[in-house]
């Protein structure tokens, strides 16, 4: 690229105020020319400051009606002007000032359409659980059972177990994504695109992180799309507790099951190998001792002991919520988006 692209960063909130300074804190420490980069908060009805702080970071702020994190995503677009947009959640950190730079070095390829980082960051002060997701490359560990995740995963020294194409060139992957295909988990925490590429994507009232690149790939005469993935990290403040987790998990299942209509349609093929993989999961957490041989694979590639020793009850809090998720599904009880009234970050 001969001259810098314009970057709006896309963060949607709903009561966000106890992440969202750091984030944007780091956000506005890119190293990047003045007047070539916004920030969009789209909000979902805060009422515990979260405005006021993206106000004071000179964020631009717009509604977010339908209150989903996904809506929020496509609010925020509508209002961007950005040849890139750059999804950075209100719970994560870019790690230093050139992060925007190297994610933004591979569009100097025409063909590639999006870029994300490679793995998780996380510090020493970050709290536990918070290093545990960072360690394992994912935040559900259902998907490690699955191989369908999109950062470095200690356990595995993978960054997904899918059958995808990639080429190493230096400082990022360039992956080859297939139509009809399985695709890994690409679409958020860092995830930048290239804002003519959502032409041919589905986004509008909601973006479903996975589903862009999905169409995207279904519209080109290859039935691909190529996407970076740099060889660089991004802090996720998913969670500090268990009780947060689960909550969280029990939010993102009901959305899922909400919003099933709406999404791309699971690539043919897939929804065996996917009982099998709940059941080989199933079977894990119930007997333990799998999840402590993964553990310890995990903690020799990464060490963290107090990490990894969070495995198993992540383990079984997603066992429980993915249980009930399924009973109400087998019951033909009709599944509503999660309640976001008493929502905090």
């Amino acid at each position: 690229m001969d001259a810098l692209p314009t970057v709006s960063f896309l963060v949607p909130t709903l009561n966000s105020a106890r992440t969202l300074g750091e984030c944007l804190r780091s956000v506005r420490a890119q190293e990047w020319p003045a007047g070539r980069a916004e920030i969009v908060v789209a909000d979902a009805g805060s009422s515990d400051g979260t405005v006021g702080v993206a106000r004071d970071a000179g964020a631009k702020v717009v509604p977010n009606p339908l209150r989903t994190g996904e809506a929020g995503k496509a609010a925020a677009a509508k209002a961007a002007s950005g040849e890139l947009l750059a999804l950075v959640d209100s719970d994560n950190v870019l790690p230093d000032p050139g992060w925007l730079r190297r994610m933004a070095e591979p569009f100097a390829d025409p063909e590639i359409v999006a870029s994300e980082p490679l793995r998780y960051d996380a510090r020493p002060s970050d709290p536990p659980l918070v290093r545990y997701f960072a360690r394992l490359g994912m935040n559900d560990p259902f998907c490690l059972f699955v191989g369908n995740y999109d950062r470095e995963c200690a356990v595995t020294g993978r960054w997904t177990e899918l059958p995808v194409e990639a080429e190493d060139r230096g400082g990022f992957l360039a992956v080859r994504l297939c139509a009809g295909r399985p695709f890994p988990t690409i679409g958020a925490n860092g995830f930048v695109v290239r804002r003519s590429a959502l032409a041919s994507a589905r986004w509008d009232p909601y973006w479903f992180d996975v589903d862009i690149l999905h169409g995207v790939a279904a519209a080109s005469p290859s039935g691909t799309a190529l996407v970076a993935k740099v060889k660089t990290g991004i802090v996720h403040l998913y969670c500090a507790t268990m009780d947060d987790f689960r909550r969280k998990q029990e939010r993102r299942v009901r959305d899922f099951l909400a919003f099933r209509a709406e999404r791309a349609p699971v690539a043919p093929g897939a929804r065996p190998a996917l009982f099998r993989a709940a059941a080989k999961f199933a079977a894990a957490t119930i007997l333990g001792f799998p999840l402590a041989l993964q553990a310890r694979r995990g903690a020799r590639r990464s060490p963290d002991p107090e990490a990894w020793a969070l495995h198993g009850a992540a383990c079984r809090a997603t066992l429980r919520v993915y249980a009930a998720a399924a009973a109400r599904k087998a019951l033909g009880l009709r599944t509503a988006p999660a309640d976001r009234t008493s929502w905090r970050q």
